[in-house]
């Protein structure tokens, strides 16, 4: 397979603030992007028989290129490389494979609709996260320059631009992850890392329009639970979600909702936060009600975030913060008072809900709500450049 070599990324990303900076990031061992080398693949091939763009598939596509760099005891950060995607070549013996040390991310990169610019979508909040779940699993190295490792992405996006479909409901997926390639058995924090980047160019999620989903509360299983990773995105949150989620499927439930505690209390919803908007039996106001982030089992969502931040700043109904239990939330359906209800998450930014099972009755929620409409019209707006979002939420590449 033919490649080409460029010692160096572009001119952008060679130059630092000061050059006192870039001296310190090279004498602390730090991911930079002033040391990123990028390998082009030459053969078109896979490139030229990439599907359709209608007939795309989440997370089946991959592009031409990926990032990587090694972290480890002695050199700590290598230099970042762009290198044309491969397999890996890992020891079996990795205790990622063995204990689950292994975090990621999810986001995505779009064409704006107006000029076909670039663009990602609130990368900062990401590139904390990975931090804290590298921390969570005493990985080495999870003090990375947050900023400078957005920029490394930036540029893989740029090299694979072609990769990323146009038009609304298309974009290209990124997938950081950071896995443990420490190659002893013993149970301890690794003393080596791989850091790699993979993206994929993807469709609309749903194929068929805006589908509300139904969910299962009917389940044994419990996601998270204080004192746990819920809050954090590591590999182990996930794995076990697979048998639940294959139950729920086979009874006709597209999700299940992830309850805790003896009074039922509602979390997530299959690997999304969850929003109700309802009337408050008690004050008649309208609000919009999701799980706190106080206990540590919820995941801090990116779109979570953007959601309530977007509200507040509309001021037209109250935020709460809370526990919602699944015995309000049927009394509510009962009474007329819950309006609508929905996911929130990268990959659908909103899903809207139509029924949740709860001790066996099905609980009919009106869908799709004009809050979740006006959430979803909002966030694409500014991922594909329709409207302008707050300060930062539009990274421009």
């Amino acid at each position: 397979m033919q490649r080409i070599l460029r010692s160096t990324a572009s001119s952008r990303f060679r130059k630092s603030p000061c050059r006192e900076l870039s001296l310190q990031h090279h004498q602390q061992r730090w991911i930079s992007s002033a040391d990123l080398t990028i390998e082009r693949r030459i053969d078109k091939t896979r490139f030229e028989n990439r599907p359709k763009q209608e007939d795309l598939t989440f997370g089946t596509t991959m592009s031409d290129h990926m990032l990587v760099a090694e972290w480890d005891m002695e050199n700590h950060w290598s230099a970042p490389k762009i290198i044309p995607y491969d397999d890996l070549r890992i020891s079996p013996a990795a205790t990622t494979f063995h204990y689950g040390l292994s975090c990621f991310e999810g986001m995505k990169a779009y064409k704006a609709l107006t000029d076909k610019s670039l663009r990602m979508f609130r990368p900062d909040l990401n590139m904390a996260r990975l931090a804290s779940s590298m921390d969570r699993l005493e990985m080495p190295g999870s003090d990375f320059d947050q900023h400078e490792l957005t920029k490394c992405i930036a540029e893989l996006v740029k090299v694979d631009q072609d990769w990323i479909p146009y038009g609304e409901g298309y974009s290209l997926y990124i997938r950081p992850t950071v896995v443990a390639s420490h190659p002893y058995l013993g149970l301890a924090a690794p003393e080596s890392l791989l850091l790699f980047v993979i993206t994929s160019p993807v469709g609309p999620y749903f194929k068929s329009g805006f589908a509300p989903v139904r969910l299962t509360a009917d389940s044994p299983y419990i996601r998270a639970w204080p004192g746990g990773a819920g809050d954090v995105k590591i590999a182990g949150n996930y794995a076990p979600t697979m048998k639940p989620q294959k139950v729920a499927s086979d009874t006709g439930y597209g999700q299940v909702l992830w309850l805790f505690g003896e009074n039922d209390e509602i979390t997530e919803v299959g690997g999304m936060n969850i929003f109700f908007f309802l009337r408050n039996k008690e004050t008649g106001n309208k609000e919009l009600v999701t799980p706190p982030l106080t206990r540590g089992d919820i995941l801090p969502g990116v779109t979570r975030r953007s959601i309530l931040e977007l509200s507040k700043s509309w001021g037209e109904f109250d935020i709460v913060e809370r526990f919602p239990t699944m015995p309000e939330i049927r009394d509510a359906a009962e009474e007329g008072r819950l309006i609508e209800a929905f996911g929130a998450g990268t990959a659908a930014v909103v899903t809207p809900i139509s029924c949740i099972k709860y001790k066996g009755v099905d609980i009919e929620i009106p869908a799709t709500g004009d809050i979740t409409k006006r959430i979803w019209d909002t966030i694409t707006g500014i991922q594909y450049g329709k409207i302008d979002g707050p300060e930062g939420w539009s990274f421009k590449i």
